[in-house]
């Protein structure tokens, strides 16, 4: 079956320079660099060697902007199926949402001309963003969760696409290699001793670990990687989440993650291998430091909310437990830009 006049020209217009030359970076789509946003030094109370990496600057917002440019890549390799005559026609996605990933995806397939994504999304979120997301072209379903553990079958079925993709999980499409794989190489790069990541989902933490581990076990040598191998080998990766329902960190909060793979024992096999530092692991963080860490941010400019600036807060709260002359670098995942407010309710 080939394609429609339509999708010959959208295929046309998905351009990837490459997958992994530095090079020929493919982020973000129109101007694409290697690094992608900046990573530059801040001013922490007791520390004397603290680094950002800023994902505010990206299109919408958050490092979900780099997830979405993969959906579209993905997006190509169904096209050239249907043209091949693979598939009649090109399926829809849906996930399970609490907008910054919705957002972040149906722009980009706005921008191109593909199918609305399907969005699951809890009874108790904002109106300001599902009528936001609607806005834009997503379709949503509000449900009640939190009650049960929901597998990739009951989320298509929620968002009534039997013969979609859920992209929320890795039962059909790997997110912990591919959504940050770039991102986590320009992480890396840094050579810091201790790195402070936001863990809700846990997708972006496990892309940084198992590039981690690519770089330290196989022959293969990536050519994104310009780190120092002996210092990537002492680095601790410390994912920073919350376990409390009413946390102002609301994007990391969940009563359980469905899709994460991290579990202790995975953590513990990168430490006794000497693939990660001794004090990698995914940590609560207690809200008196988010408040800290928000007051931090403000009197360093740096663009955020709550969630993204949790790495911050896990690394003043454990404050008393770190070197304070050695090498940090906190991850800001950014705060989520919902453009054209002035019509919605508060």
């Amino acid at each position: 079956m080939s394609l429609t006049q339509k999708e010959e020209k959208i295929l046309k217009s998905i351009v990837v320079p490459s997958e992994n030359n530095p090079h020929a970076p493919e982020f973000p789509p129109g101007n694409p660099k290697f690094p992608a946003t900046a990573t530059y030094k801040i001013e922490v109370p007791g520390f004397s060697d603290v680094w950002l990496k800023d994902e505010s600057i990206n299109p919408t917002g958050t490092h979900k902007d780099r997830m979405a440019w993969e959906i579209i890549v993905t997006y190509k390799q169904f096209l050239l199926a249907k043209k091949q005559g693979i598939i009649p026609r090109l399926p829809e996605l849906s996930i399970l949402s609490s907008g910054s990933a919705a957002l972040a995806i149906q722009s980009q397939l706005r921008k191109y001309g593909l199918p609305n994504l399907r969005v699951l999304i809890d009874a108790n979120t904002k109106p300001k963003i599902t009528n936001y997301l609607k806005k834009i072209g997503c379709m949503i379903f509000k449900r009640n969760l939190g009650k049960k553990l929901l597998n990739w079958e009951d989320i298509l079925r929620l968002t009534e696409n039997s013969d979609g993709f859920d992209i929320t999980s890795n039962e059909a499409y790997d997110p912990t290699i591919r959504f940050y794989d770039w991102m986590s190489y320009e992480i890396i790069n840094s050579n810091a001793e201790f790195v402070f990541i936001p863990f809700g989902t846990g997708q972006l933490y496990e892309n940084i670990m198992n590039i981690v581990k690519r770089e330290l076990t196989y022959k293969f040598k990536d050519p994104r990687f310009k780190g120092r191998k002996n210092d990537l080998r002492k680095c601790s990766f410390l994912g920073a989440t919350t376990f409390d329902p009413k946390s102002k960190a609301d994007k990391l909060y969940a009563p359980f993650l469905p899709f994460a793979n991290y579990s202790k024992q995975w953590i513990k096999y990168y430490i006794y291998t000497n693939t990660a530092g001794k004090m990698s692991s995914v940590y609560s963080v207690k809200e008196k430091y988010l408040d800290k860490a928000i007051r931090v941010a403000e009197d360093n400019g740096i663009n955020c909310e709550p969630s993204g600036i949790a790495g911050l807060a896990l690394m003043l709260q454990m404050k008393n437990s770190l070197p304070k002359n050695k090498k940090m670098l906190i991850v800001n995942t950014g705060k989520t830009k919902f453009p054209d407010q002035k019509w919605e309710k508060s």
